[in-house]
């Protein structure tokens, strides 16, 4: 039975490892270190055989040449036109990536960075679809708005937020607590979000990730998905209006929500 694990890396980071129990290989997502990676792979017997990459900051990439060096992978996946190199396989939004049975869509998820793409596959493990988001979906959360514009995030979240709700949303950083502190802020009479942070936080007084999210979940909590939500709107436009910003349209409703947690 093939199994997804994290591999906690810096302070927050997540390394993700899908990994076939039958043939002992593992397919790791974005390290960003080398060491924790290795020290996995010995731990549990596995042989490093894909490595893929969502997008090119160093968080994510920074253990790649290592890796490549002492567990020689078969190929390492990442997005064409990025300023990270060190591939041996450029692919596209649409392309598809097949690893043992399992095919992952490549998908277009620019807005934190421009050459960001996400890989979903609808085979289950775990008794979900996967969907490998890098920094662009977090639980309640999205990324920063380092390269792209609000709209082109906006426009990513929605091919995202179109994927079964049932699909486990394996994201690259632990940011839940913190993105939680500002959801609740925008939504305080949210009983869902009030609800879901005190599961969170037993989580994390255990020393346990809070992710995977699911899509249907994100779509219920996360304000960041939530741009058509009256609630989410509402307050959106209020602070719209003491921030000089257009939230008259979806894009302008999720660029103030964005706007608010940046200077939060």
């Amino acid at each position: 039975m093939r199994t997804i694990t994290p591999i906690p890396a810096f302070t927050d980071n997540y390394i993700w490892c899908l990994a076939d129990p039958d043939t002992g290989k593992a397919l790791i997502v974005d390290p960003g270190q080398a060491q924790p990676v290795a020290d996995h792979l010995e731990r549990e017997g596995l042989t490093l055989d894909t490595i893929l990459i969502t997008h090119h900051h160093p968080d994510h990439t920074g253990g790649v040449a290592s890796l490549r060096k002492s567990h020689q992978p078969e190929r390492v996946v990442g997005p064409a036109d990025s300023p990270f190199t060190d591939v041996t396989s450029q692919v596209h939004p649409g392309d598809t990536v097949v690893w043992q049975d399992m095919e992952f869509s490549v998908m277009a998820v620019p807005g934190h960075t421009l050459d960001h793409i996400a890989f979903y596959s609808d085979s289950q493990v775990d008794d979900a679809e996967v969907l490998f988001c890098g920094d662009t979906l977090f639980v309640c959360g999205c990324g920063r708005l380092f390269e792209g514009s609000a709209s082109q995030m906006r426009e990513s979240l929605a091919s995202l937020r179109s994927l079964p709700e049932t699909t486990a949303v394996y994201c690259a950083h632990e940011y839940t607590l913190a993105n939680l502190k500002f959801a609740r802020h925008w939504l305080p009479d949210d009983d869902g979000l009030a609800r879901f942070e005190s599961r969170c936080r037993e989580l994390r007084d255990q020393d346990r990730p809070t992710v995977p999210s699911s899509i249907g979940q994100e779509k219920s909590l996360n304000p960041f998905l939530r741009w058509d939500d009256p609630a989410v709107v509402e307050q959106a436009r209020i602070y719209a209006r003491r921030h000089n910003l257009d939230a008259s349209d979806d894009n302008g409703v999720f660029a103030a929500v964005r706007h608010g947690k940046d200077h939060f």
